[in-house]
């Protein structure tokens, strides 16, 4: 996350063009080599910071109880040290998806994040419903939660909504819109 967020600085400081891995390595006190151990390029330094919220949701709802609704699951739990580490990334999680409308190599890591945590949504809610992951029932869903989560976030961190909520409750009105589905 050290490097993520040191990543994120300089990206929003200086621009990705400009940001060299060795810049990134030194402002998180490793080398160029270690940075290296952990990714395979400067873009992709990235990637703890936008995976860390998914892979929450994701362990919070395999450990869910089956006889409670998912939804509860994403919405409304959290655990004082995940709301710490929420509040002392918001502003690098919010300068990183304001640079991906810009930077197409952090788009493109944005997008990736998601896609690749679609089929990780299906199979928990394959099994919370009985159903296997495969099925187009959890798949759907799966991109309806995902989709509401990318959205919400985008929406938080461009500011283009025009009474601004929170990132929770921003989350929360896009799983409610998520939830109401497709209008007649």
């Amino acid at each position: 996350m050290e490097i993520a967020r040191e990543a994120v600085r300089l990206f929003a400081d200086r621009g990705v063009a400009a940001t060299t891995a060795e810049e990134i390595a030194a402002a998180a006190g490793i080398s160029q080599r270690t940075l290296w151990r952990y990714t395979s390029s400067k873009e992709l330094c990235v990637r703890p910071l936008l995976t860390y919220a998914l892979d929450f949701v994701i362990a919070l709802m395999r450990s869910w109880p089956r006889d409670r609704p998912l939804a509860e699951a994403v919405v409304g739990t959290s655990t004082p040290e995940a709301d710490g580490a929420r509040d002392s990334d918001a502003e690098a999680l919010r300068d990183l998806v304001r640079l991906t409308r810009t930077e197409p190599g952090l788009r493109a890591v944005w997008l990736q994040v998601h896609h690749d945590a679609e089929p990780a949504f299906a199979e928990v809610l394959a099994e919370h419903a009985g159903h296997g992951p495969d099925d187009l029932e959890p798949r759907v869903q799966a991109t309806l939660l995902n989709g509401a989560l990318r959205v919400a976030v985008e929406q938080w961190a461009w500011g283009a909504d025009p009474q601004p909520l929170p990132l929770s409750g921003t989350i929360h009105r896009a799983l409610a819109i998520a939830r109401s589905g497709l209008s007649d």
